[in-house]
Formats: C-alpha cells, structure tokens, sequence
C-alpha cells in the first residue's frame, strides 16, 4: 500500500470540473515502422504486454471514510485494458487543426477515479493517411497529475517506448496489491498522529529560515520574481471547462546554436524563446504589460528529496523580461533572471512545498480554489501569467509499440488566474513545443505556436 503525498494529493483537492488536473502528451506516429503493420487490435494487445510490467498503470485510488491522511493506491483488482485505450478518427482533411481539436476535447475530459487514473487515444487519419497502409497515427495519453510530474510522467513514456520496433515487452512486474478500509484508516491515524511534532521540529523551523533568507535576498536585489506581482494578461483569469491545444516543432541544433553563441543554458534559450513569442503575440493585439510577465518553471528535486510521493517537484518565479525590445539583451537579461531564481530556489529546502502540503486536507485547498476561481483575483492579481515546463528527452529514435515516434507534444495543465502551460520537449534532434489553453481566454492560440518559428530565427539573426 503506497500513501499519497500531500503534493500529490493537492492535485486531486485542487481539481474542479473547469480545472482538470492532469497531463498529456500526444505523440506523433509512423506506422510503416510496425513489425507486421498497424491494427487496432495488434496494439492493444501490444500495449497490454506492456502495462502488465508497469504497476504504476494499474493502480486505483482507495479511501476511507475514517482516514484522517490522505488516499493510497492499490492494485485494481478488475484491472481491463479497454477501460482506458480508447480510439477515435480525424475529420477530413486530418490535418494540425482537426488533430489539436480533438486533442483540445479530450483535454478538457476528467478522469475517472474509480479507476487507475490514465487513458490512452488512438487517433488514425492523421493527414488523411490510412495508418493500416503504412500511414500516420497520433497517440494521446492523459494521466492525473496525482500520479505524475513531469519527471515521472516522462519515464512512465519511455516504458511504453522502445529503442527498436521489435523490441520485445519487458517481464510483468507485481502491483501493491490491495487493502482494507481499517487498515488504511489505522495507517492514516499514525501519519496524522505524527504531524504537529513534525510541523514543530523541522517545517516550521524550514519555514522561518528561508522567509529570512528570502528578504535578505530581496534587499540585495537577489531574489526572484516574486508571486502576485505579475501584470495581467488575457489569459490570466478564470479558465472554462474547455481546453485548446496547438504545437509547434523546431530544429534543436538552433537552440544549440543560440545557447553556444551567446554563453547561456538550454532553458535560458527556451525561456527567451518563449518570451520573444509572447511579446510580439501581444504586441500584434496591443496588449503588451509595461512590466515584464512572470513565468512559474516547475523544478524538479527528485534528486534533492528524501520524501514519499510520485510529485517531486518544486518551482521557480522568473521574469521572461518581454519589455525588452531587443532580441539579445532580452535573453542576456533571462539568463541572469534564471540565474537569480535557480540560487533562491536550490537555497529553499527542495521538500518544503512537499511538507507544507501534507497538512492541507481537501476541505482546506477545495474552499480556497473556489474562492479564488470565483474572486476577481484571478485577472487582478494573478499568481503567475503561464507555466512554462522544459522536460528533456532522449537525443535517439524512440518506437511506441512499434510506431516511430516523430514528435511528441507534451500538455501540462492549466490553472485559475494562469491560463496558458507551454511545454517543450526535445527529442531526437528536434524541440517539441505543446500549448494548451482554454477557448475562452485564447481563441487564437494557433497564432501563437505558429510565432515559434518566427521567434526562432529572430534569436538565430542576433547570432549573425
């Protein structure tokens, strides 16, 4: 029986029918690449195979009325493939905005949680192909954020991916088997029991130091950008129950190219990339802010935890500096903001978010979501303008059941007052961009992803 964190189970509290809180990706196919050629049936039966080596997608949620910790997960003992692999045909003519469509829809559906909490789509007619004649398929995948970062969602990917077409399924791997409600329940009383001496003798003190060492760093001008000081955007406000998705692909040796030339990281350059979109997309409506938008980058600290739970994860504040004009002085000014918000974040203990998080029950983050989703600081005080995710993949071809994986796109979600996430992956020597939004906030966000490739060659031009 594995507990739930508080991190993870956040997600489950904090989620609303207009904000669904879990993750996609959707992965772009060659079907010529199958060993013995596409069939619905042939991968499914694949795909069977391989969940029986991955416990982690067989697994429900499981409570107890009495249980005062949070949730657990255990072996779903009716565990059936074709609860959760689905399949769907594209419109004619099949195209980017008929598949960013659908994705969009799917998006916006929630999980069911009297089941393990994922669902696979396959999606044939991509481009008008026939993927049974050798054609294209795209594949979407959702996943509850309760069960996934971006770290783990990305390696939960690459168990169902191969190096080679024909490689055979890995052996089946035991699950956590199942539980009663008492013993959740005395399980539950012991972790609760427990708090206050825990609150007292290290999250409390944590706390006290970092609030220190925050304000010094403000003072001296070392900290990063603060939360709710982020000017206000169209798509900082309370999102809808719809989502829309577009994508973007872009050549990664550009980004190398830009990252050698100017001395800086990889996620510097993603992060001016991202900006230099922004800006001209907000400048072409003239609703640019004077003040600079404000990123959160989710930061990973699976190496820096000792904690229990699938979520390792904590995050950064970061100007993307878009009042800047200047192509090169806005990433020269990026690189020295991320610098500034990865020494405050590290100097934050990387379990903090994890241990403030385990005293907060569904009451507490329901009520709050709610009052926040409903208040007008959603568009006046946002928290952040977007999300903005960089998971680096394999520089190597990947084979999904076979499928040649030509692009995937990851989707993170999105949230009252920040209603945009753009996440990029970059895989086999190309830059994977997925955006996600909803209609209502960000009808044209096809106009932006398609921004990418005009930001792309302004940083390529500052290196001439």
């Amino acid at each position: 029986m594995q507990r739930l964190s508080g991190l993870d189970a956040s997600f489950l509290y904090l989620e609303t029918p207009s904000q669904p809180l879990h993750v996609c990706s959707i992965l772009e196919l060659d079907a010529s690449t199958i060993p013995g050629g596409y069939s619905f049936e042939r991968l499914r039966d694949e795909l069977a195979l391989r969940v029986k080596a991955i416990p982690n997608f067989r697994e429900r949620l499981a409570n107890s009325f009495l249980n005062l910790d949070h949730p657990v997960w255990v072996e779903d003992e009716h565990f059936e493939i074709d609860r959760h692999l689905h399949r769907i045909g594209l419109p004619a003519p099949g195209g980017r905005v008929e598949l960013g469509e659908i994705c969009g829809h799917l998006a916006s559906l929630p999980l069911d949680r009297r089941h393990p909490l994922w669902e696979t789509w396959v999606i044939e007619g991509v481009g008008g192909t026939d993927a049974r004649n050798g054609g294209r398929l795209a594949v979407l995948t959702k996943v509850h954020h309760a069960a996934v970062d971006g770290v783990t969602g990305a390696n939960l990917m690459s168990q169902l991916c191969s190096t080679e077409p024909d490689a055979p399924p890995p052996a089946p791997v035991d699950g956590q088997g199942d539980t009663n409600q008492l013993r959740i329940a005395l399980g539950g009383l012991g972790r609760f029991a427990s708090r206050p001496l825990t609150l007292a003798t290290k999250v409390l003190p944590a706390t006290v130091t970092t609030v220190v060492d925050t304000v010094q760093r403000a003072v001296g001008g070392r900290a990063m950008a603060a939360p709710f000081a982020a000017p206000q955007t169209k798509f900082n406000a309370s999102v809808t129950a719809h989502r829309n998705v577009a994508f973007a692909e872009l050549d990664f040796e550009d980004i190398k190219t830009v990252k050698n030339h100017f001395g800086v990281k990889v996620n510097d350059v993603v992060m001016a990339l991202v900006a230099g979109v922004l800006r001209q997309f907000l400048l072409d409506r003239d609703e640019l802010p004077e003040a600079s938008l404000v990123a959160m980058v989710p930061v990973s600290v699976h190496d820096r935890s000792d904690r229990p739970g699938r979520n390792q994860v904590s995050g950064m504040f970061t100007k993307l500096e878009t009042h800047i004009a200047d192509p090169a002085e806005r990433l020269k000014a990026i690189a020295e903001a991320n610098t500034t918000a990865k020494e405050h974040s590290s100097a934050i203990g990387a379990t903090l978010l994890q241990d403030w998080s385990q005293f907060a029950g569904p009451a507490v983050f329901g009520i709050a979501m709610r009052v926040y989703a409903r208040s007008r600081l959603t568009e006046a005080r946002p928290v952040h303008n977007l999300v903005v995710s960089n998971v680096p993949g394999p520089q190597i071809p990947l084979y999904f059941l076979g499928a040649e994986v030509s692009a995937m796109y990851p989707l993170g979600p999105i949230f009252h007052g920040s209603g945009l996430n753009i996440t990029v992956m970059s895989l086999n020597g190309k830059l994977d961009v997925g955006l996600i939004s909803c209609p209502e906030l960000l009808p044209d966000l096809w106009d932006l992803a398609d921004d990418f490739a005009v930001g792309m060659k302004e940083l390529l031009d500052a290196t001439r």
